[in-house]
């Protein structure tokens, strides 16, 4: 029996997260360029249709790869800014990199179109590059609000402003 193939009509695919910023402070928004497994030599393109622009001049926003890690293990300092200079890395995560590849799959199969957009923004939750920024410092208290509602914001305008 032959399989049937079936091609999804998904306009767009977004993804907000929370990351360890490696370029700025905590409450800043990343927008990923691509995502690097740590361990492993994957490493995903990002084609995102988000850009600084589109979230205005009041909270920063830092463009680039992004580090997929395999959990907070990876508080080197060493190590970060290697990685941040080698890889020209903003930020590190936990599961872009994992989400890419299920999409670049579904793109390979057939299952939903090429031209589907696909957004990352994070808001930084920590900086594990600067004393009293990092995760054992404490929690993030109002410092995620502002950069969370932005992005919620600007995914809802782009996810409305496709008419289909």
């Amino acid at each position: 029996e032959e399989e049937e193939s079936r091609l999804f009509d998904i306009r767009s695919i977004a993804v907000m997260g929370k990351a360890g910023i490696l370029a700025g402070n905590k409450g800043d928004i990343m927008l990923a360029t691509a995502h690097v497994m740590e361990g492993t030599t994957d490493n995903y393109r990002v084609d995102n249709d988000l850009v600084p622009e589109d979230f205005g001049t009041d909270i920063p926003v830092y463009t680039g790869p992004m580090l997929t890690v395999v959990g907070t293990s990876l508080q080197n300092r060493d190590v970060l800014r290697r990685i941040q200079r080698g890889w020209k890395a903003v930020g590190l995560e936990m599961e872009g990199g994992h989400y890419q590849r299920a999409i670049n799959a579904a793109i390979i199969k057939g299952n939903i179109p090429l031209t589907t957009k696909i957004r990352y923004a994070y808001y930084a939750s920590d900086n594990p590059l600067k004393s009293g920024q990092t995760l054992a410092s404490g929690p993030m208290g109002l410092d995620g609000l502002a950069p969370t509602y932005r992005i919620t914001k600007v995914l809802l305008e782009k996810i409305l402003a496709d008419p289909g």
